[in-house]
Parts: C-alpha cells; structure tokens; sequence
C-alpha cells in the first residue's frame, strides 16, 4: 500500500449510501462459472481482458497474507474468501520470514508458503504471488531482512551490486519452489508481480528489468506485470518495457482505469489493490470505510469488465515486532493489528462489507457454490488476571545482554541485533552547567537516565535536543534507553537503522566511550523475577508476570492494559504485541495457537509506568477487540 497523501489521492470514497439503500446495478459480466482451477489451463493476456483456456477471464482476487496469519487459520480464511465469491487468493512473500538471518532460510511451519497455496488450490483458488523482494505492506522494513544494513556499500531498490547479490541468493532458494505451483506446471499461481510501487521509489529502469528477468531467469513462464499508484512519475518509472502495467486505488474506477489506459492503450484492466480498507498508525484514529461504500466502488470495478484484488480480505496481525512504519516527513509507526476494515476481520470473523462484497461478486461474475462455514471464530473471556511478579529491567540487564564497549554509539544493526531495544550507558565528569543533550537521529524513541532516574524521553519526530543537563562535580551516569518501534515499510527514509544512529553530545562536545546492551528479548528465561505482595513499582522499565491456567481446549482472545501505559507483550515466550495508550489500538490479538491447554505465561515490559499505584496491575483477557481507543 502506499502513504497517506497517496491515500488523500486515490482513497477518495464515492458518495456515501446507506446499506439499506444500497443497490446493486443491472449490468453483469458473468463471463466465466466459478470452477476449481484447471490444472495446466493456459492463462494469458488477451488484448482487452486475461483468459483462460483462450476465453474471457475475470480475476477476482483477495488478499490474504500467510504470514499475518496463523499457519492453523489458513484454511479457515482461504475457505471464507471462496465462500465470498473470490477466485483468486493473492498474497505478499516476506523475505524477513524466510531469510531471518543471512546463512539461513526458512520454509516451515507458518513460513511454509507452499502448504498455504496448496490449500488454496484444494479449495478451488487461484493464486497471485507478489515476492519483492521489496513489499511495503507496511510490514518490518518493507519486507526486508534486518541484517543487510551490516553492509555499508549497500543500497536498496537500484543496481547495486550487494543489494543485487542478496536478492539473487534469496531468489535462488524462493523462486523454484514457487515455480512448481504455476498453472503452466499444474498449479494454482496465475501471475507474478515484479517489485512493488517502484514509480513511489526510483527510476532504475535496468533495475526494474533485472528483477523481472530474475523471475524469468529462474523458471516463471506465467504472466508478470507491475502494480502503481494513479500519477504520472509512478506509471513512468514503475513500468517494464512489454510488462502489464496494473494500478491502486480505492475509488472512482472509471476516472482511474481511464488514466492507465493513457500509458496502456490495450490489455486487461485490473486494479491489482482496491482499497476497500485501510491501516491504523499509533496516535491516529482508526479507519473504517463504510461497507456500502466500498461495495459500490467493488461494483464499479467490475462493472467495467476489469480485474480486481481486494486489499485486504483479511488483513491479519504484525504479530511480535513486526510492524512497519511511514516516513513522509515524519516517523509514523504502525500498530500492530493489520485489520484494515477488511471484508474479514483480523481473528476471521465475517462482516457487513463480506456480506456486501458477495452479493456484489455474484451479481457480476458468477453463481456461487455454497461453502460450509462458520462464520465466527470461537473467542474467550479468560477474564481479568493479576501480575504477581516483577523485574527491574536495568537490574537484570546483564542477564538479558551482553555488553559491547564503543568508543561511540552505533546502531543496533551493527552489533547484529534486529529487533526490540538497546540501552548506551556513559559516564559524564563534572561539574558543567546546564547544556543541552543532544542525540542526533535517535530512531525511534529515547528514554534518558541521569543515575538510574528517568529525565526524559525523547522521539525521532522531536528536534534533536529537548532537555538540557547539568552535571555535578562527582559526575553523573547518563543510560539512555532505545525503543526500536518498526522500521520503514514506506518512503523516502527506508533505509532505516535503528538505535542512535548518529552521534551523542552535551553542548558542542561529543560524548565517547559507551557501554552498549542490545535487547533482543528473545529469550527472557534469565529474567529473576521478584514475588510480592503488594507489588514493587520501579522507576525503571519493569517486567511483570502473571499465570492463568486454560482447562479446555484454548480460544482466541484478546489482551487488554487499561492501567498501563507502553510497552511490549510476551506469551509463552512469544512477542505478541506492543501496546500504547495513546491508541487506536487498545487490544491485542492473541490466537488460540499461541496458547496451551493448561498453564499460560504472560509477561510484558512496561516502559513508562503503572498508572494505579495503589492498585496491583492486572491483564485482561477479552472476547471482543478494542481498535478504537
């Protein structure tokens, strides 16, 4: 997807109608029956439609990403997008997930991308596969793995010769599994897209080019096109010379599709991401478009005889740190429900548009055979738990960490750290008077200690000295605290490490020799807890623990932290989520997967503190989300 000002361009909704006055139109296409897939059927590109066994074909994708989603619910959502009336399953391949770390890949359980388009086939689904390697999505740095930010010389989404180098032993290992899933070869993928909205970029045409004859190179005889947002850089620099050009937007598909056919003259139309929802940033309101509307704008679209993906279908979770950001001048981080409005909400639940966007679909394309389904996933009341233990992060760092010394600060990436914090500590002689801290391009939120005590905590969007300091004649103890909150997915700033990422000084005068603590948190087994009573509240960012025990079999729920302010939250070893009380999302969706039939932990790390002092904290788990908070 793209940023929000291109959102403003091509959101733009038709004129509202009520659902009890929405109609469908009279005009219908029903081109083709709605059929499991042929296996080895010819798929083209006709001159003013796709076809399929030489007929006219509509596609009518939905977006679903298997890596939002646990491996356990693939079915479920899959059978709930043919139910709707879809053909077509369209999804995202996160190099992230399968490429966690430089020397290894991964294809198992929910990375197994191959078991997701072998259900969809078995269900009667097409397939459209989008691998990147870029994605945007406002996923973890657009898709990419943390680690190639070790390499200085590289750069991102050009000719580089690292980049290119990275891309290509990543492709050697995803594109021949994908290949053997084409509808040439008996399976289920119709098309491939190259890159991702690189008009939004740059304007490397050779770059372009190469990714698509890396595809080809490594097997793919299927249709590839391109995919851009509705202005005149992105269809110019996003294009490839005899690729089908596609387009993104949200409304008015009329006025849209007659802007592509300025720089297409002929071959289908498609709208290869119909914005029928959208994504929700931390501090900002959460979006909802109304099911009428995107049901007419659905309608439209395929009025037009044109093709369509609708984006999302079900949006799914960021689970843990995975969560993007935009960069449009300002850090904008995602929150970690990928919702999105969708016709399917994030834990697979129907909806007023699903119900919509099937009435649609089958009025237009086809009759549609009845799926047996349940439309609501199971979900629990587990009620409200108390903490009962807790940890001072700062005392129990050397058991979460090991220490780097610095002459200066580095970023994160450069200690071969990919996610979650890291704490710098120093030492400043005295005395001095009062000087502003400065912390050149801290990314993405600073938490400041003068001797252990909090100070102040500084942003990424903040300027670059909030706080001035004094120090004493015995010296002060500066820690300063990094909360990496997602890496841009979207714009000019994606090349984005994390930490600080620059340089620290009091005054003119630059700071050297740090100790440095990367927080990976990914095992916080080490972590000694403290029992008590009446709870301990620490100045400090705190840990805290509770138990519950499941006697049945686990349901689906959701986190809540009324009395808590930030932090990040753990499940069974798990990283679930980050929370903020500064919304919109004020839940947690936490799978039935996720949990056991029996003891269950919770920890989180609470940043800022407990607001009830006199209360002992308490998590609550809910049967029903709380996005709008």
């Amino acid at each position: 997807m793209e940023n929000n000002s291109q959102a403003e361009l091509n959101l733009q909704t038709e004129e509202v109608v009520q659902p009890e006055e929405f109609e469908l139109t009279e005009e219908v296409v029903q081109t083709e029956e709605f059929a499991q897939p042929k296996p080895g059927g010819p798929f083209s590109i006709g001159d003013e439609s796709f076809l399929m066994n030489g007929e006219p074909f509509t596609i009518v994708a939905g977006a679903i990403h298997y890596f939002r989603i646990p491996k356990e619910y693939w079915r479920d959502r899959l059978l709930k997008l043919k139910a709707c009336g879809f053909n077509t399953v369209e999804t995202y391949v996160a190099w992230n997930c399968h490429q966690p770390n430089e020397d290894a890949f991964n294809f198992n359980e929910n990375n197994n991308i191959e078991e997701f388009l072998d259900i969809a086939a078995s269900i009667g689904l097409y397939a459209i596969v989008r691998p990147g390697p870029y994605i945007g999505g406002e996923w973890e740095f657009g898709g990419f793995p943390w680690w190639i930010l070790r390499y200085d010389d590289i750069e991102l989404r050009c000719m580089n010769e690292r980049y290119l180098s990275l891309v290509d032993k990543y492709f050697d290992e995803l594109i021949p599994r994908l290949a053997t899933h084409q509808i040439s070869k008996g399976g289920n993928i119709l098309m491939f897209q190259v890159e991702n909205e690189y008009g939004s970029w740059g304007n490397d045409e050779r770059y372009m080019q190469y990714i698509a004859d890396a595809l080809t190179s490594r097997g793919i005889d299927v249709p590839v096109y391109t995919a851009d947002g509705i202005e005149d850089h992105m269809l110019v620099n996003g294009g490839v010379d005899g690729v089908l050009k596609t387009v993104k937007f949200g409304a008015n598909p009329d006025v849209n599709f007659g802007y592509l056919r300025e720089y297409q003259a002929e071959g289908p139309l498609m709208c290869s991401e119909f914005w029928n929802g959208w994504f929700d940033q931390w501090g900002f309101k959460h979006y909802e478009r109304k099911p009428s509307d995107a049901a007419k704008s659905l309608q439209k679209i395929l009025a037009a005889k044109a093709s369509v993906s609708t984006y999302m279908f079900c949006g799914g979770t960021n689970f843990g740190w995975m969560n993007g950001a935009n960069f449009d001048g300002e850090y904008k981080p995602i929150v970690n429900s990928y919702d999105s409005d969708a016709p399917l909400t994030e834990s697979g639940d129907t909806t007023k548009k699903y119900e919509l966007f099937k009435k649609v679909i089958e009025k237009h394309i086809a009759q549609i055979a009845e799926t047996p389904l349940d439309p609501q996933v199971p979900k629990a009341k587990y009620g409200q738990v108390p903490f009962t233990q807790c940890a001072d992060l700062f005392a129990n760092i050397d058991n979460l960490s090991s220490a780097f010394e610095l002459l200066k600060p580095v970023p994160m990436e450069k200690l071969g750290q990919g996610y979650g914090f890291i704490l710098y500590k120093t030492h400043l002689k005295g005395p001095s008077d009062y000087q502003p801290l400065v912390i050149k391009e801290v990314h993405d939120r600073a938490y400041i200690f003068l001797n252990d005590d909090l100070y102040a905590i500084q942003s990424r969007n903040d300027p670059e000295s909030i706080v001035d300091i004094r120090v004493p004649a015995e010296g002060v103890d500066l820690t300063i605290l990094v909360e990496n909150m997602g890496r841009v997915s979207f714009g000019s700033e994606l090349k984005d490490y994390k930490g600080i990422t620059d340089c620290v000084r009091l005054g003119h005068v630059n700071i050297y020799n740090w100790t440095a603590y990367p927080l990976e948190l990914n095992d916080l087994s080490q972590i000694q807890f403290k029992s008590d009573s009446d709870m301990i509240f620490f100045d400090h960012p705190t840990f805290y623990k509770a138990q519950f025990i499941i006697e049945e079999t686990p349901a689906d729920t959701f986190v809540k932290l009324p009395s808590f302010t930030k932090g990040m939250i753990f499940v069974n070893g798990k990283p679930l989520s980050r929370y903020w009380n500064k919304g919109p999302q004020q839940s947690a969706y936490l799978p039935a997967p996720y949990l056991i039939q029996g003891v269950n932990e919770v920890i989180i790390l609470e940043l800022e503190g407990f607001k009830k002092e006199k209360t002992n904290p308490v998590v609550i788990f809910d049967n029903k989300p709380d996005l709008n908070g």
